[in-house]
């Protein structure tokens, strides 16, 4: 034998080797995007009744490879009951046709119910149909996956519902205790504008109040509070506090009275529970405003334009501590005065400092005018932010008229 011969035969067995390691690569390949998909493939031959299948649909038949795969006739037993007479319809249309078919049917692995898709083809003959190529996939997980999604879904949808028929009961509940008037309250030498601003979550919902009413004596009360908590409890513990105060009103007391009182009530009956709250008694004659606050922030003056925090009296928090004294306030007012009131829900949030907040409110409070204070409070509550998501919120605007009413 030549050389040349010898070296040809050489090449012709390097390449056979070659190949045969390509068809391994690929083979390998094969089964591992098989076993990613969780699919296989199988073939059954009309004529002999022979089928082979590939390793990985033994696997989602949970099969033997000993026993061999399922022949063709067979299949229909091998799934759920329910699904047996639509798979003995795709196995007629595959045999019959010349289109390939699919559809999904369940079986049973291991006492566990698994969802299947297959796609069946006709390999064609010149007679007709020869054969049937089917590429089976276990999508069980996928099913499980839309199951829980579409579960999921009906819980949301459901909580959504009854959020909106909570936040509509809740806020009936505090119409019916604490009416919002409708534009300005034009009172004894003042024009008072008040603001509820619900919290945008149905849970923040909570017990923020306001009081603004003309006494026997001539003067006018003015108080505004927040109760702590959210939720129904929260309201019905300010429906409480308020009720109670505009009893104790009647007395005649002080405002730093009446915050001790109301701290004797809430320690006492209201257990568990805080509240804030700012009370005042507006002489609209003398132009005084004496006043008492109970851990809420100090009002805000606004006098020619200009806004600043009222220094602020001693007080706790109503609830805190049993026989603390309130220390009283006396502010004398100007006409074309202004007195904005307002609970905490107005500048706290989540995202900014409080001191952020208080800025922001100083800045939209030197901007409200007397003769416009209802349009006033709505460019406030934009300038500042809008609604809070967190915490709901009560602003109370109190003008001062001057001699000649403005």
């Amino acid at each position: 034998m030549s050389r040349s011969t010898a070296c040809e035969g050489e090449a012709q067995r390097r390449r056979a080797v070659s190949l045969a390691g390509d068809r391994e690569l690929v083979a390998a390949r094969l089964a591992h995007a098989q076993r990613l998909g969780n699919m296989g493939w199988a073939e059954w031959d009309l004529h002999t009744g022979e089928a082979i299948w590939s390793d990985q649909v033994f696997t989602i038949f949970g099969r033997d490879r000993a026993d061999g795969p399922v022949l063709l006739p067979d299949l229909t037993a091998h799934v759920e009951p329910d699904d047996r007479q639509a798979l003995d319809r795709l196995l007629t249309a595959v045999v019959l046709g010349t289109e390939p078919v699919q559809a999904e049917f369940r079986i049973r692995r291991g006492g566990e119910l698994r969802n299947l898709r297959v796609v069946l083809e006709p390999l064609m003959a010149p007679g007709g149909p020869a054969g049937v190529h089917g590429v089976i996939q276990d999508i069980t997980g996928r099913r499980r996956a839309e199951r829980i999604m579409s579960e999921s879904r009906r819980q949301l949808l459901e909580a959504r519902e009854k959020a909106a028929e909570e936040r509509h009961v809740m806020l009936a509940l505090r119409e019916a205790i604490l009416p919002e008037p409708v534009g300005c309250l034009d009172l004894p030498n003042t024009r008072i504008a008040v603001r509820y601003v619900p919290a945008e979550k149905t849970a923040s919902l909570g017990g923020d109040w306001f009081e603004a009413a003309p006494l026997p004596d001539g003067r006018v009360l003015l108080a505004i509070g927040d109760v702590s908590g959210h939720g129904l409890p929260a309201i019905a513990r300010m429906a409480q506090l308020r009720h109670a105060l505009i009893g104790l009103t009647m007395t005649g007391e002080p405002a730093a009275g009446l915050l001790a009182w109301l701290n004797e009530l809430v320690i006492h009956r209201l257990e568990e529970t805080t509240a804030t709250a700012v009370i005042g008694h507006l002489d609209t004659s003398a132009r005084v405003f004496s006043w008492a606050r109970a851990g809420n922030l100090a009002p805000i003056l606004v006098r020619d334009g200009t806004a600043r925090h009222l220094d602020q009296p001693r007080g706790v928090l109503l609830g805190a501590a049993c026989g603390q004294p309130y220390e009283p306030a006396r502010t004398e007012l100007r006409g074309g005065d202004l007195l904005l009131m307002f609970t905490d829900g107005l500048v706290e949030r989540r995202t900014r400092d409080i001191d952020e907040g208080l800025d922001l409110a100083l800045k939209a409070a030197s901007q409200l005018r007397g003769g416009d204070l209802d349009a006033g409070l709505d460019r406030l509550l934009d300038d500042i932010g809008g609604p809070n998501p967190e915490d709901d919120a009560c602003l109370l605007a109190v003008g001062i008229l001057g001699p000649d009413g403005s």
